[in-house]
């Protein structure tokens, strides 16, 4: 008996602490839950104290009907707490009902069939009302702990998503289920009262749950409500609960709950400090971003926390990334227009001025050469647009027979190329456009190493690359040479390079400007 009391009164005195529970169906389901499991366990005193049998048989009676109404509290606190709907789906309700008042119909009128138990008077171990339980009473039982499975296959899926620890929730489980062996026992063991035992079970649970893991649980449900990454962290930064995407997403965060965010992820942790959170992490091989986000986390009106989302905004990201590419292509088109072009324009309007003025025709020589320039800056900032565009169809090239192709079409003069012996390199490429890179190089070289500059092609470990026998390129300038509009050459237009960096970074690669063994300069380009 005290046992049962104890289990109503803790019941009863843990209603008020549901208010902490922000979300509004979970707290609905506590609620309900301990109402009624205390109101089960309540009855089950009454059955044992009142003087009368009539009046232990009302009691006992309301305890039957109660217990069974437990199920629903304890289904409905489940699906919400785990992010589920069915608790709001109508049909299943309905369904729940109709069983439920089907079981009552048949407990309140067993007087009349005792169908569900028989109840006599009984003088030992003390003067009670002693019950039997019938058949329909086990079916009923197995229906109920059949439905409090099902709530509790929620609660462990829940966990095991969010890569929580389940220990907790079987140590309940445990003390939960503890009371079935009771309801066992009295039936075949005469030393025990047959009577249901599950309230002080689910007392248990209910309570347990807010004195011993309501953090944890506030935690579990926080993580698992939401498909993206999510961790939450206290107020000292330190690791307190993540769920599966988050652990996927950082590995590093396995075995990590309660220690610093900066020690597990410290790319995330500096992150969150920044005025525009977007964290880059390889996926797959693959860069994906993530708008990071930290909202308070509060249990009633006291903040633990916070709860960090990562929302994936790859697609946003790498189109703002592309946009201002093309931004920064815009600024150096319009600062070739409005400086290289003005330049021969100039030239090119004066000398014909003066050739209307004089008469003298000698003047459209200069304006023949400042249009041939205008139309190189022209053609060259066309390439340069273009060559950045993305490469969908590539095939294998030979990187010997392409040089050859590539010599052809240059002016060589004195020039003199020169392919490694026994060259074999293939490279899966763009044909057009890997020739346009090739024949840069050779221009370039050319243009700066001289009339007779030796140009030589050959293999790397992972690509191949192009070098000459000319001045070189002095060390600080390497990096700059493939800005768009850089040249040391008076008549240069300082696209070459440009879209030679260009072409490569269309085919995901990448180039270096280095010093070659002549002396001169030599650029590698890494396929691989």
């Amino acid at each position: 008996m005290f046992a049962f009391a104890a289990a109503a009164v803790l019941c009863f005195g843990m209603l008020r602490r549901t208010r902490r529970i922000e979300h509004e169906d979970t707290r609905r389901g506590v609620f309900w839950l301990l109402v009624t499991s205390g109101g089960w366990a309540a009855a089950h005193v009454g059955y044992l104290t009142m003087p009368t049998p009539d009046l232990q048989y009302v009691f006992y009676l309301t305890g039957l009907v109660v217990g069974l109404a437990s199920v629903g509290p304890w289904l409905y606190f489940c699906a919400a707490y785990t992010g589920r709907q069915v608790h709001h789906n109508s049909a299943a309700r309905k369904g729940l009902l109709v069983v439920f008042l089907a079981f009552v119909a048949v407990k309140v009128t067993n007087p009349i069939h005792n169908w569900y138990f028989v109840a006599e008077e009984a003088n030992t171990p003390f003067v009670y009302l002693q019950v039997s339980h019938r058949p329909l009473h086990w079916i009923a039982m197995g229906l109920a702990y059949a439905l409090a499975f099902v709530g509790f296959f929620m609660l462990f899926e829940l966990f095991i998503r969010v890569n929580s620890n389940t220990r907790p929730l079987f140590a309940l489980l445990s003390l939960t289920g503890i009371p079935v062996v009771f309801d066992v026992l009295g039936a075949i063991a005469p030393g025990i009262l047959d009577i249901t035992y599950s309230s002080i079970g689910v007392a248990v649970f209910a309570v347990g749950v807010f004195s011993t893991y309501f953090d944890r649980f506030q935690y579990v449900r926080v993580t698992g409500e939401s498909t993206d990454p999510i961790l939450v962290v206290d107020d000292g930064r330190e690791i307190r609960d993540f769920n599966t995407r988050a652990g996927d997403l950082f590995p590093s965060l396995s075995g990590a709950i309660g220690k610093p965010l900066s020690d597990s992820v410290p790319a995330l942790a500096d992150t969150m400090e920044e005025s525009d959170p977007i964290i880059e992490v390889e996926v797959d091989g693959t860069n994906r971003y993530y708008n990071v986000t930290s909202n308070p986390f509060t249990m009633g009106s006291a903040e633990m926390g916070h709860s960090v989302v990562l929302t994936d905004v790859t697609e946003r990201e790498q189109y703002r990334q592309e946009l201002e590419a093309k931004n920064e292509k815009l600024e150096q088109f319009a600062s070739i227009v409005s400086h290289d072009l003005r330049n021969p324009l100039q030239v090119a309007k004066g000398r014909t001025e003066l050739a209307l003025e004089s008469g003298d025709i000698d003047h459209l020589e200069p304006v023949v050469r400042a249009h041939e320039r205008m139309e190189q800056l022209i053609e060259e900032m066309l390439t340069l647009a273009r060559e950045g565009m993305s490469i969908d169809d590539t095939e294998r090239v030979d990187i010997a027979a392409l040089a050859e192709q590539a010599w052809r079409m240059i002016a060589a003069d004195q020039a003199t190329l020169s392919i490694e012996d026994d060259l074999e390199c293939t490279v899966s490429a763009d044909p057009e456009r890997l020739q346009q890179l090739v024949e840069n190089l050779f221009r370039n070289a050319i243009e700066h190493g001289g009339d007779d500059v030796v140009i030589s092609v050959g293999a790397i470990a992972d690509g191949f690359y192009v070098a000459d026998d000319g001045d070189g390129i002095p060390e600080d300038e390497r990096e700059d040479v493939f800005d768009a509009g850089f040249t040391t050459a008076a008549d240069g237009t300082g696209f070459g390079l440009a879209i030679v960096s260009e072409i490569v970074d269309a085919h995901d690669w990448e180039i270096r400007a280095t010093e070659g063994d002549a002396g001169g300069a030599r650029f590698e380009i890494r396929t691989e």
